[in-house]
């Protein structure tokens, strides 16, 4: 596990802020808009906290380690998220992610802060 310097060095909001946008942030919750065109990546990045995940849509995509080696590919799962559902993340180390797909990959993602 990083240490908090080294997550909030490479906070999403730091990073990667062309691709995320702060709707709502307090001391129990951080909510991001992720916005991710076709063909679009984003740099190397983390997410300190769990989170809640509502797709909004949904497009194909890489997530690669700090290294560039793939981690997920969601083209390989046997069925992908549609609109309007929820998933669950743990906390994401530093990765990028490069949408593969034809259309926007668009996530709300409720971070529970601890």
């Amino acid at each position: 596990m990083l240490a908090a310097e080294e997550t909030d060095a490479l906070d999403a909001m730091t990073t990667a802020p062309d691709h995320h946008e702060v709707i709502l942030e307090n001391d129990h919750v951080r909510v991001l808009d992720t916005r991710l065109g076709p063909g679009e990546r984003t740099p190397v990045h983390s997410h300190r906290w769990p989170s809640s995940l509502y797709v909004i849509s949904w497009s194909d995509f890489l997530r690669r380690d700090a290294d560039g080696n793939v981690i997920v590919d969601s083209r390989s799962w046997d069925s992908r998220p549609a609109p309007g559902e929820a998933l669950w993340s743990a906390p994401l180390v530093p990765h990028s992610v490069e949408n593969i797909g034809d259309g926007d990959l668009r996530i709300i993602a409720v971070e529970l802060k601890q």
